[in-house]
């Protein structure tokens, strides 16, 4: 069958490299897509936001199945828009992903805090402010136990979330964000949050309207420095499966989350198809919604596939088939721990155009390297973003699968690269218990 992958970051090139060993594949495009996408498939020239040049490309090059692989097109109602044109003109593109309603879950911070207050999922207290009722949000900051957490109601590229201890600052942020357009039209609402102590973990489920399944969790490490010091990027690295994550812990995530997120939007008349992330904070044993994901993460994606054993190519079109329940899902029980290079001075100014020099004769079988923001110059593959490679390990053990990734970083070179070497050594406490 013929596929289009949307998107360019290394989750893209994660989901190019299983989707590229899948028995059912004919031909694979990626839109827009990376110098490690090219080697799976063919990269074209395609904007994932122009919605009728990409139902345009499906008719002409008879594309069975499309993989939306980050928000922006989900949040914009890819689905809703390729399922119009299936029934205006008979065409029969599958996409394996959740229509626009349910994309909110991610589009608006409002909308997500809303629907989990009505289904009673649990998260953190929360009031939404804009400029209608701004006068208001002093008197609901000194309700709140500082540090205070500020959030872009919309998308704001993984940056929209302030946390300060200071109030002045709160206020000042407050007003810079809804009034000074501090992150554009996605802060013109914010959403003021209580902070929840605790610590973080990812989880993932599948669904296709019907059923669901949960795939796998993972940890995300935002801070660029070792030891979570410094700013947040958009993903250092990231450990699956996360050790705390036990029989005890994921049945509270199960019953008190997920089942009735998807039986929520089912009851709404918008069920969900496609991938569910949810991101969690731990407070002493009970799982708490910090925030919705309606597709993969990044990084957490090129931890989780290595771990996938069964084809990606069957669970697409479980998803998009409504046939969930009958995949047979295998997850790989070892850990994988994935490493993110970057470019120097990322997050703030970096310099794209740096030559990557890649050593894979020395790479490992559970070894991989996933591309993100590189791109093919003169052949050549040089730097073009701030997280430039992700690779991961899979080994029995987070220490184990962490010092493969250290020595695999070393057989990559690039000007100014730089990466954190202490991805999940804070969770080997919970390894051990």
């Amino acid at each position: 069958m013929n596929i289009l992958l949307l998107g360019s970051g290394g989750r893209e090139h994660a989901f190019s490299r299983a989707i590229n060993q899948s028995k059912h594949i004919s031909r694979l495009f990626i839109a827009p897509g990376n110098a490690g996408t090219s080697n799976c498939g063919e990269n074209v020239d395609l904007n994932p936001l122009k919605l009728d040049e990409v139902y345009s490309f499906c008719v002409e090059n008879k594309i069975d199945l499309l993989i939306p692989g980050n928000e922006d097109p989900l949040v914009a109602g890819i689905v809703d828009f390729i399922e119009s044109k299936n029934l205006e003109f008979g065409t029969s593109i599958k996409v394996a992903g959740p229509n626009k309603f349910c994309a909110q879950l991610e589009g608006s911070k409002d909308f997500a805090k809303a629907f989990m207050v009505k289904n009673a999922i649990p998260t953190a207290l929360y009031k939404t402010f804009d400029a209608t009722n701004i006068h208001e949000s002093e008197e609901y900051l000194k309700t709140l136990t500082p540090p205070y957490v500020l959030k872009a109601d919309g998308l704001a590229a993984g940056k929209g979330v302030i946390i300060t201890s200071n109030f002045q600052e709160a206020v000042d942020t407050l007003n810079e964000m809804i009034l000074g357009g501090m992150f554009g039209s996605a802060s013109k609402s914010v959403v003021i949050e209580e902070f929840l102590d605790g610590i973080e973990i990812s989880v993932f489920a599948i669904g296709d309207g019907e059923n669901y399944r949960i795939l796998a969790s993972a940890k995300d490490y935002k801070r660029i420095f070792d030891g979570d010091l410094g700013p947040n990027t958009g993903g250092m690295g990231a450990i699956s499966p996360v050790p705390f994550a036990n029989e005890v812990f994921m049945s509270k995530v199960e019953n008190e989350i997920i089942k009735p997120t998807f039986e929520g939007l089912r009851k709404e008349g918008n069920p969900f198809k496609g991938f569910l992330f949810l991101g969690l904070m731990n407070v002493a044993g009970q799982p708490k919604v910090i925030e919705y994901n309606v597709r993969m993460g990044d990084p957490e994606t090129e931890a989780i596939f290595p771990r996938l054993k069964t084809d990606m190519v069957d669970m697409l079109l479980a998803i998009a088939d409504g046939k969930v329940d009958q995949l047979a899902l295998e997850i790989d029980k070892r850990t994988a721990a994935t490493i993110f290079l970057v470019s120097g001075g990322y997050p703030g100014d970096i310099e794209k155009g740096k030559t990557i020099h890649i050593d894979e004769l020395k790479t490992k079988e559970n070894q991989f390297i996933y591309h993100a923001g590189t791109k093919l110059a003169n052949g050549e593959i040089v730097t073009n973003g701030g997280r430039v490679i992700a690779v991961t390990s899979l080994n029995s053990d987070i220490k184990s699968a962490l010092s493969d990734s250290n020595e695999l970083a070393e057989l990559i070179n690039f000007d100014g690269k730089f990466y954190r070497r202490d991805i999940g050594l804070d969770l080997l406490t919970y390894e051990n218990e």
